[in-house]
């Protein structure tokens, strides 16, 4: 008799009659081994991130204050409460997921307590209660997916209706008396002394299951006809139509949202899974030349996107150093980064509040300054396992939708951290996008859970659908 897993079902047939008809079949699954991996690779994340609070307050203060901690240890407690969430209703969901947000959001958390020290603004206001208390938020969030979307599939039939919440979203801080314009940039909502929220974040999740299911109901017509040019098979121009409407979406972001790193990050996403679907290399070239020459253009037409452009290729002029929106922040990042040197000056021992906003926009450069290069490795170390094993549930499972939504939530992750790093590093021109888990501002923080959550979701359910013995 063949050996069955725990949920009851056959890991191997046995010698099939000759003629039989193939069956369907599971996989061994080893439910509770991954959950107590998981569960040890939290309790790790959870202490390191106890260990970072003290740490800056005996770098910073030289005495230990337990608010803070206590409050991470609530967290800790929510965190331990999606773990036991995903042992009943998703036991075969990677155990690499939650750990590892887990452990970014605490280090972020300590980042910012570093910070509020050095400005003298440690209470009950200040910025990193406010990210626990949103880390809290963001977290019940992703329980809350986990409960509610038992099966990714479901998504696939709001294919159009997450689409249509999208733009809305887009256009919310376009609304007079909503919206709100912070650091130039209007992609901010609020009302009245709220706190203000940035519908975007949770858009590029309506847009990835949007792109998913439209591009799983559409790709023959989009990979498969075509006139051959240069080896490469092109598309005809009746088929251009949903390139150029993201393309025209991410100009007008540009335009009228005075949002440089948004417009990429919805027109990387869309070009990356527009490639996944069809395979077509064409794709990515017509894309790229669509929206290099729409950033060409705007930055000769539009002066806060030149602004950036001179920031990143004169840094150091002392006229683009010392002028108003200038590269004064780049170059501050700069030296804190400098400073840190291989090792960085220890949690606490650094000068990270001397660059502007150093909380969201640049707090890989505070990260940077005080763990050294060789902490930055390790917090990139995570990222890109984070997003490996996003795109190993992708493309681990049969259904086309759940590959597509899979790398594409995976992809905004990797691209939005690519995005961020290189503009702190000079590498590209600076956007202001915030770091996932990482940096400061709560509607990153939700939306980045709520990806986790559907990541873990996706883990189990492909890793449950039954595969045809060949």
């Amino acid at each position: 008799m063949p050996p069955s897993n725990s949920r009851g079902t056959a890991t191997d047939t046995a010698q099939r009659p000759q003629g039989a008809k193939p069956g369907r079949v599971r996989r061994l699954h080893l439910p509770q081994k991954l959950r107590n991996l998981e569960l040890f690779l939290l309790l790790i994340a959870c202490g390191i991130n106890a260990a970072s609070v003290v740490l800056v307050q005996l770098g910073a203060l030289g005495r230990i204050d337990t608010t803070l901690v206590l409050l991470g240890a609530g967290l800790s407690v929510l965190v331990l409460c999606l773990h036991v969430v995903l042992r009943v209703v998703a036991r075969d969901a990677d155990p690499f997921i939650l750990p590892i947000a887990s452990l970014l959001n605490g280090i972020g958390i300590a980042m910012i307590y570093r910070i509020d020290i050095a400005n003298n603004d440690a209470g009950w206001e200040s910025a990193a209660v406010r990210q626990t208390v949103w880390s809290a938020l963001a977290i019940a969030c992703g329980i809350a997916v986990v409960l509610v979307i038992r099966n990714h599939r479901v998504l696939f039939r709001y294919t159009y209706v997450a689409g249509f919440i999208a733009v809305v979203l887009l256009l919310l801080p376009l609304v007079p008396g909503l919206g709100r314009e912070v650091s130039g940039a209007r992609v901010w909502i609020g009302i009245g002394s709220f706190a203000t929220f940035q519908p975007g974040e949770i858009a590029k999740i309506a847009l990835a299951v949007f792109f998913a299911g439209y591009l799983v109901r559409n790709r023959d017509s989009l990979s498969m006809v075509g006139k051959r040019l240069l080896g490469m098979r092109f598309p005809r121009l009746r088929d251009l139509g949903p390139i150029l409407v993201v393309w025209a979406l991410s100009m007008s972001v540009i335009i009228f949202q005075r949002d440089l790193g948004t417009a990429l990050l919805y027109f990387g996403l869309f070009l990356v899974m527009l490639y996944v679907a069809t395979g077509r290399l064409s794709w990515v070239l017509l894309g790229m030349t669509l929206f290099l020459g729409g950033a060409l253009i705007a930055s000769q037409t539009l002066q806060y996107v030149n602004g950036r452009f001179t920031n990143w290729l004169d840094a150091l002029n002392p006229d683009v150093y010392g002028a108003s929106g200038g590269s004064y922040q780049l170059v501050q990042g700069l030296f804190g980064l400098a400073k840190g040197g291989l090792i960085g000056t220890g949690l606490g021992q650094g000068r990270p509040d001397i660059t502007p906003v150093p909380q969201s926009d640049y707090i890989i450069a505070s990260l940077g300054e005080e763990l050294g290069l060789a902490g930055l490795f390790a917090i990139l170390a995570l990222y890109l396992l984070f997003v490996a094993r996003g795109f190993r549930i992708g493309f681990a499972g049969n259904d086309d939708f759940g590959k597509l939504l899979g790398v594409g939530l995976s992809f905004v992750v990797a691209l939005q951290c690519f995005i961020v790093i290189g503009g702190v590093t000079r590498v590209i021109p600076l956007t202001g996008l915030t770091t996932p888990f990482l940096a400061a501002g709560g509607s990153s923080l939700v939306a980045n859970w709520i990806i986790a959550a559907l990541l873990l979701r996706l883990s189990d359910t492909l890793r449950n659908q039954p595969r045809l013995v060949v």
